[in-house]
């Protein structure tokens, strides 16, 4: 159920961290759940193609009202000292084109359809030539520019049938009408996927159109080339979480790298993502990865135009495979399998200006740092880029100055801007939440190993509030995927800071399954999934519960989603003595009606070892719906209503039993979430939830 897989090997020893720098000089909050929520957040950066200066986003949120609004901002790279600057635009998803401009998303003239416009922009906040590029009726999802900014391709959701970017094949037949009922072919694939219902027919497509003094002309070519012809016909990006990274123009601007998978019949079983080339003909598009009936992702040609990287998986069906990374020689068409020796999975790729080094990330333990790759030997060297712990290095950007731009966040602080000067130590860039996060209580993370099943060293966290003083209760944090991990990284959902901050310790055990060790280690869940996984949360929490005696066993909860919340039901029939209470969180409660249900079918089909029908033994044996006689724990149940991964009818199956069972319980749906929680106010909702639930049962007499 993972969204994007990234995997890595371990690190040699546990040490202790302030995961915030800033000293206590006077007492200071503890950080709540609506600071949280109104958390200034960084987005992703743009570089200008002289590497001078950087485009950002921040978004803030109104603490009365919740609304989210975004800002600009500009900032010298030439100069570490310059302060940023707010740009007078309004605007996503920008990007500097190889021309210099600055591109971004906003709505059209008179329309509120998604547009490109364009401008050109000083480090001083200067702008200038503000200009719309694209007039699309049905409005753009996204767009690449390449470095010779001639063309520009943007992506919107349109009939596969169509070539051209104004055809109105407004045929439905998945709503034949009168009534507004869906209907659906079986040999059309997904029907729902993720949050949304689908359109049979209708896919996310790249168009191809030149540039004339900053305006998309013609009608757009159509890289996936004319239906029936051999091209694919599926989603590009990909679905749900696909983006520009799955897309790459050729250094020349001569065609196109793109990303696809197959959506018929078999997409809901299918994980054979191929990269495919388009030399803008209009013609069917070459598959270039065929030969691998894995997946193949991400397409980044070096800048010279001599090489395409790529990574791929090696086994068809399962998506949580080791990524390695692939190397195409693009004259000679050989292939190498450059980290093939290297046992991590890298999960972001990018060159250096002049083609010598590719840099990748791929967790490694509890950090997820940046890794340089020769491209002529396939030698992986891990850099260190920080101060501490590497923690989430992310947007990894190498400079033509030999200089690189990341971004940074840890289980402490929300990503800040850095910038590293020759592969040195990085200096920040930015502040955009660390005066806030400054201004609340800090926390201590301390990092510990221990033995777990198998006798396997599993790594493992603690988190809570710096200078406390007395016992605090436990909470026992367990995370989902299952191939997943609390890594040491900020999140705006699962939060261990702000837990932490209420007054309790939370501890997370990376469980067998577990990404950042190993493609064995992340391999030895299948088939298992209530085996070794509760061996080590129980050896985990032991561990944790001797290394620190400030932590009070007696008095403990777990609190997991989706595959964590599969392990809250597993562990209230399974372990039901052990916790004062558990919060259970879009967590599969009957392994039968899940599979019948989901839609991503290979990932049960790979981790049980089939469908139901051919192996139920399988899905039986680790079923929590066969246990709920034993279910004696107190109980809060959270789900949305369109989560379609794990359907909220598990929620409320595992609602029902708890009240059969004469359990004390709580039920929490969300109508507008996925399996996700999303939305600001409802994300306040979530957590003054689960504190009061903790409250109840951890500290009965405050």
């Amino acid at each position: 159920m993972t969204a994007r897989i990234r995997v890595a090997a371990p690190l040699a020893s546990a040490f202790a961290l302030l995961a915030t720098p800033l000293a206590a000089e006077e007492a200071r909050a503890p950080m709540q759940a609506e600071d949280l929520v109104t958390m200034p957040r960084l987005g992703s950066p743009t570089v200008s193609p002289d590497g001078t200066m950087a485009v950002y986003s921040v978004t803030t949120t109104d603490s009365e009202t919740y609304a989210r609004s975004g800002q600009l901002y500009v900032r010298s790279l030439a100069d570490t000292d310059a302060k940023p600057v707010a740009l007078d635009l309004k605007g996503s998803s920008t990007s500097f084109g190889g021309d210099g401009w600055l591109y971004f998303i906003a709505p059209g003239e008179g329309s509120d359809a998604s547009q490109v416009w364009r401008a050109k922009v000083g480090a001083n906040g200067s702008i200038s030539g503000k200009s719309q590029v694209t007039y699309i009726a049905r409005g753009v999802n996204g767009y690449h520019v390449p470095r010779d900014g001639t063309k520009i391709a943007i992506w919107t959701d349109i009939a596969r049938s169509c070539l051209e970017i104004d055809c109105d094949d407004s045929a439905k037949a998945y709503a034949p009408g009168p009534g507004d009922g869906r209907l659906f072919n079986s040999e059309d694939g997904f029907f729902r996927h993720w949050d949304s219902w689908e359109t049979p027919g209708t896919y996310s497509r790249v168009f191809a159109f030149p540039l004339e003094n900053g305006r998309a002309t013609g009608k757009g070519i159509a890289v996936d080339g004319p239906l029936g012809a051999g091209g694919p016909s599926g989603d590009t990006p990909s679905a749900p979480f696909g983006g520009g990274e799955d897309i790459a123009w050729a250094p020349d601007g001569s065609g196109l790298y793109f990303a696809a998978r197959e959506a018929d019949g078999n997409e809901p079983h299918n994980v054979n993502f191929d990269i495919w080339w388009s030399d803008l003909s209009g013609g069917a598009p070459v598959n270039l990865t065929q030969a691998n009936e894995a997946l193949d992702m991400l397409p980044t040609p070096s800048p010279d135009g001599q090489y395409l990287a790529y990574v791929a998986m090696a086994r068809p069906g399962y998506e949580a495979d080791r990524q390695v990374v692939m190397l195409r020689d693009l004259k000679s068409g050989v292939t190498t399998a450059l980290t093939q020796d290297f046992d991590r999975s890298f999960g972001s790729l990018a060159w250096t200006p002049d083609s010598r080094w590719l840099v990748g990330t791929a967790q490694d333990v509890l950090d997820t740092p940046a890794f340089r790759i020769d491209p002529r030997s396939g030698e992986v060297e891990r850099l260190d880029l920080m101060a501490g712990n590497e923690a989430h290095l992310g947007n990894i950007t190498p400079l033509a100055s030999g200089d690189v731009l990341f971004t940074r966040d840890s289980i402490g602080a929300p990503s800040e801007l850095f910038l590293s000067k020759n592969w040195e130590m990085a200096e920040p860039l930015t502040q955009v939440a660390t005066p806030t996060i400054g201004k609340f209580a800090p926390v201590v993370v301390e990092r510990f190993s221990f033995a777990g099943a198998n006798g396997d060293t599993v790594w493992g966290q603690i988190t809570k509030l710096e200078g406390h003083e007395g016992q605090m209760p436990a909470i026992l944090y367990v995370h989902g995927g299952p191939q997943g991990s609390f890594n040491d990284g900020w999140s705006s959902r699962w939060n261990p800071r702000v837990v932490a901050s209420q007054g309790y310790a939370v501890i997370s055990v990376d469980f067998h399954g577990s990404t950042g060790y190993g493609q064995a280690f992340t391999d030895s869940i299948n088939g298992d999934w209530g085996g070794k996984p509760l061996e080590d949360l129980k050896l985990g929490l032991a561990a944790a519960l001797e290394r620190d005696e400030q932590i009070d066993g007696s008095r403990a909860c777990a609190m997991g989603a989706s595959y964590g919340g599969y392990m809250m039901n597993w562990i209230a029939g399974n372990w039901p003595d052990r916790f004062d209470c558990l919060v259970q969180h879009d967590g599969l409660f009957d392994m039968r009606s899940f599979y019948y249900t989901t839609e991503e079918l290979w990932f049960p089909k790979w981790d049980f070892g089939g469908s139901y029908a051919e192996n139920p033994d399988s899905y039986e044996r680790w079923n929590p719906v066969n246990y709920v006689e034993n279910w004696k724990t107190p109980m809060l149940v959270i789900a949305g209503e369109k989560d379609f991964r794990v359907p909220y009818t598990q929620g409320l199956a595992s609602f029902t039993a708890l009240q059969e069972q004469g359990v004390p319980a709580q039920l929490l749906v969300f109508p507008e979430e996925n399996h996700w929680v999303l939305g600001a106010k409802n994300s306040l909702q979530w957590h003054n939830t689960v504190f009061t639930w903790l409250d109840r049962w951890l500290k009965p007499d405050e």
